[in-house]
């Protein structure tokens, strides 16, 4: 209890400042169960601190998909216990609390997983993608490396130096990005990160929230994704996010009906773009390229070290872009950006052109090391599409599994991050 007290501010799970508090615990520590197994999870509720009676109605569904199963539990001193029914497949479900205290309705959740080492994307890699991505590869051969690099004051520090760079990435298209590096950065000396964006039409916000990278001797671009120059009005990026955000016209759902036209195909591209340019400088150190993403971003990390040898190490949270044909199944969970809840999107043709972009199959070809971090109450990136990758990479690998974490990190995890590429720089 106390834990998840002083763990408030910080936690989403938990609303900050609020005046009650969920505490859900499952009867395995790890939240982790084989198939047939029933789960019990204790539940307490306070408000004020102070342990309430409650009525609480409870549903059970597998992850991401609707209840099959609800029930009603009543709370003595605050607590009470819920026994969940079993999966017989490998995967996860939640189990969803809600509860009315003094006229206000209080909810909230917690995801446990059964057999989840034998989870698997349903997405099936072409027999040629690799042909594909060759082809796609080759066509940034007609376009050279070309860039503005100019000094953005407001993000410099003492000790570090930051230039907002305009990227080109073939005829029509360019990407922004902010490079921060060591005020004493030496030639030869400097480590690469590159780190693409969450989803979203927004500017690239806290240029100097990584600032550690570049304390630390990295050259760190932190990237977005759109062609949009990031100091434009916060009101521009909205009203442009507005205009985009109706059915069918999202950014992931432009051009999926062709896997040579689909929205992203300049986006994995870019990636490559960027990683070409940080290893252009004269101070890389020629032996590390680093990617590192959370979300969309964690997606573009894992991709880019599917496509490129060049990226020595892959670091990701909760990636999205997951075994997005999941749902094609009935009874499947699919990733983020759930392209079943937008009718028209789940087409055999959109199906095919889906997997020459799906994370698994780059997963499938990722050699360098990667570090990947997830939580199971997300419901943004689920943690069954989290699995499907894990289970899928033949590479090195080192988890951190936080099992209470929805779609969020904490700042200490991505220190981690960077703490885990520094240790693993070659």
């Amino acid at each position: 209890m106390l834990v998840m007290v002083s763990c408030m501010a910080y936690a989403e799970n938990y609303p900050y400042r609020s005046d009650y508090l969920w505490v859900t615990v499952p009867d395995h520590d790890t939240w982790l169960y084989t198939c047939g197994e029933k789960p019990q999870i204790e539940v307490e509720l306070y408000k004020y601190g102070i342990p309430r009676d409650a009525e609480v109605s409870w549903t059970v569904g597998d992850d991401m998909l609707d209840a099959d199963s609800r029930g009603t539990l009543t709370l003595k001193r605050g607590r009470g216990k819920v026994t969940m029914r079993t999966r017989k497949t490998p995967g996860f479900s939640d189990l969803v609390l809600t509860a009315t205290l003094d006229g206000t309705r209080y909810t909230h959740h917690v995801k446990v997983g059964f057999s989840v080492d034998k989870i698997q994307p349903l997405t099936k890699e072409p027999s040629d993608f690799l042909s594909f991505w060759e082809t796609q590869k080759g066509t940034l051969k007609e376009t050279p490396l070309s860039y503005t690099r100019e000094r953005a004051e407001e993000y410099c520090t003492e000790k570090i130096l930051c230039d907002l760079i305009k990227l080109r990435v073939d005829k029509r298209h360019y990407v922004y990005a902010y490079l921060t590096y060591p005020r004493n950065a030496r030639p030869g000396a400097c480590p690469v990160v590159i780190c693409p964006p969450g989803a979203g039409i927004k500017t690239i916000k806290e240029p100097l929230r990584h600032k550690y990278y570049a304390e630390n001797g990295f050259l760190r671009l932190e990237m977005e994704i759109h062609g949009l120059d990031p100091r434009l009005p916060e009101t521009t990026f909205r009203e442009i996010q507005s205009a985009f955000a109706s059915p069918g016209n999202n950014y992931l759902e432009n051009g999926l009906d062709n896997r040579d036209n689909y929205y992203m195909r300049h986006v994995y591209l870019a990636l490559l773009r960027a990683i070409e340019f940080m290893t252009s400088l004269p101070e890389w150190d020629g032996k590390n390229v680093a990617m590192q993403g959370g979300s969309q971003g964690g997606a573009l990390a894992l991709i880019a070290a599917g496509l490129s040898e060049k990226v020595t190490l892959a670091a990701a949270n909760h990636p999205a872009l997951s075994d997005m044909a999941g749902y094609s199944e009935k009874g499947r969970t699919g990733g983020y950006p759930h392209f079943h809840r937008t009718p028209g999107m789940m087409t055999q043709e959109k199906l095919r052109v889906m997997a020459y972009y799906d994370v698994v199959n780059f997963a499938r070809h990722i050699s360098c090391p990667v570090f990947l971090t997830w939580g199971y109450n997300d419901n943004t990136c689920p943690p069954t599409t989290s699995y499907a990758v894990w289970n899928t990479l033949k590479c090195e690998k080192t988890p951190l599994i936080t099992p209470v974490n929805e779609h969020w990190t904490s700042e200490a995890t991505e220190e981690t991050i960077m703490k885990w590429i520094k240790s693993n720089l070659r």
